[in-house]
Formats: C-alpha cells, structure tokens, sequence
C-alpha cells in the first residue's frame, strides 16, 4: 500500500478532506446509504465522492460484492492514515484559528441578501448582548453555505425558508432558530414599467437555484403578472437583479430588506404580491465553544427593519 502511494500527488485531481470524512464514516457504517445520511449528502453524490477518491488513490478501498460492504486490503490499511490525515489538519485549523483570533469569535455563513441586510444587524444584538466577539463571515450561495456549516468549518448558516422548500440537514445535529422575516418581492423601475406590455420582462435567478426556486413560487402566485424571461444571472445574486431592475431591464423577486431604500424612494415599485420568508439561523451542533453556546441562546427572534 505504501509503495502505491508514491506519486499520488503529481495526478493532477485535487483530494477533499470531505472525501476521507466520507470514507471513514463508510468505514464505521459499512453502508451507502446510512454514511450518505450521516453526511447530509444524496447517495449518488455520496458514492461518486468515495469514487473520487479510490481514483485520485489509484486503488479500491471497498468490496462492493459483498453486504455490507468490507474494505479490501489496501481500504483498511488507508483508513488508519486517512484517520490521521483528518485529524491533524482540524487540529492545525483549531490551532492557527486560535493564533489569529484577538478574542472569542463565531463564524457564519450567509446568503449574500442576508450578509448585506440582516447580518450586519443580527451581529451588533450579539455583541450587545455577549460584549466584544469577533466574527468570521463566509457570504455565499445556498449550496456552499450548506456545505460550509456541514463540513465543520462554520458554527452557523443564516439562511431564508419557506416551507415549500425542503432543507436537507438532519434536524439532529443542525437544530435551527428563526430569528427574523422578510418578504420576497416582485419590483421593477417605475419609468421602465409604464412601458412594458404584458408578458413583462423578467430578471432570473439560475435555474435550480434556492432564490430561483422561491421565485418560481412567488411567481405561481395567484395575481402575480405573466412574464418572459428576459435576462438570467448565473450566479444567482440578488443584488446584481437589483441593479439590472433599476435600470429598467425587467422586473426582479427579491428580498424586500434588499430594496427597502429604493421602494422607498420610488425607484422601484412592487408589481405583484410577497412572498413571506422566514430568516433562520441553524447552528452545527457537533461546533460546541462557549461564545457559540452564548450566541445560540440569544438568538431570538428580531423584528426586521
């Protein structure tokens, strides 16, 4: 096993350290599906991932004839290394957070429209109520800020809901608050509309994204106008659809906290009715430190603006 390992690094495909996490949980549970639940990811998505791995290895790790599974012999001799490798690169992340830290610190990820309007709010009413904390914020789509908070590197996502949408976290051990509301809304730029004939232009979220899902729901709505699709953002930014819709460009969903300024300055308009959100908070249960644990129990729910 050893002599195979030589060389690995000069593959050119790059290894995740989620991809050992995948194979020592497949280690301790010898099953597809409960290691893919224990690692809030799709089966398929779970079995590619250990894939990756076997061939950024250039062997094969499991047994997959046999039920349960069992690792081959090359499987269980990687698997005290890839113990190893796990745990000393958390324990260098823990070590250098500490150096680089002035004072206590949590870390959140956010959804780009919460990072701009929400967040910065919800921060100061931590430290009013905890003191001095720094803070570590990752501002991202909804998929990465899964991913952050799954894979241990945050304490918490700040995130919209609504019930339609499902989350894939296990409510276990990514328990949630709602700490906030806000309101999913249809503006366009007053001077632009007066002009436009039905169906009206409409600014979109990438398709299969979680601002483009809520979109879509917002738009089934009963009294929402008809529409066409005039432009598309791939990187699904509300803020970039602000922008394109004060232009003119069409007429855009977005969070009513994003626009507050503009509609109420008239720049834009709304054009069909809200749909409500909630603003929650999930936490990584497994991310216990006492800033954290203080910030978790005040996080209530705050009126937004």
């Amino acid at each position: 096993m050893r002599a195979r390992h030589k060389g690995f690094l000069d593959r050119g495909i790059g290894m995740e350290l989620k991809w050992l996490e995948d194979f020592l949980s497949l280690a301790e549970t010898h099953n597809f599906s409960a290691s893919a639940k224990e690692r809030n990811v799709t089966q398929s998505a779970f079995s590619r991932r250990i894939r990756s791995l076997e061939v950024w290895l250039g062997t094969t790790l499991l047994d997959r004839s046999t039920y349960p599974i069992r690792m081959t012999p090359d499987g269980r001799a990687f698997r005290e290394a890839a113990e190893e490798i796990v745990r000393l690169t958390y324990k260098s992340r823990a070590a250098l957070r500490q150096d680089n830290s002035d004072g206590p610190t949590i870390a959140v990820t956010a959804l780009h429209s919460l990072a701009l309007t929400f967040l910065p709010r919800w921060l100061s009413q931590v430290q009013t109520q905890l003191g001095p904390v720094s803070s570590r914020v990752l501002p991202e789509n909804y998929a990465l800020c899964l991913e952050a908070l799954v894979d241990g590197g945050y304490d918490f996502m700040m995130t919209y809901h609504h019930p339609s949408v499902p989350v894939p976290l296990d409510a276990l051990r990514f328990p949630f608050k709602v700490i906030g509301e806000d309101r999913l809304t249809a503006v366009a730029a007053p001077q632009a509309l007066s002009g436009w004939q039905s169906p009206l232009p409409l600014l979109q979220y990438s398709r299969g994204s979680f601002l483009g899902l809520l979109s879509g729901l917002a738009q089934n709505q009963p009294g929402a106008p008809a529409t066409r699709t005039a432009h598309i953002n791939e990187n699904s930014l509300a803020e970039a659809l602000k922008f394109m819709a004060l232009e003119g460009h069409g007429l855009a969903w977005l969070p009513r906290q994003l626009v507050a300024a503009e509609l109420s300055e008239g720049r834009l308009v709304c054009v069909a009715p809200e749909l409500p959100m909630e603003i929650r908070l999930y936490r990584n249960g497994e991310r216990s430190r006492a800033v954290v644990e203080k910030a978790w129990r005040h996080a209530n729910y705050s009126v937004s603006e």
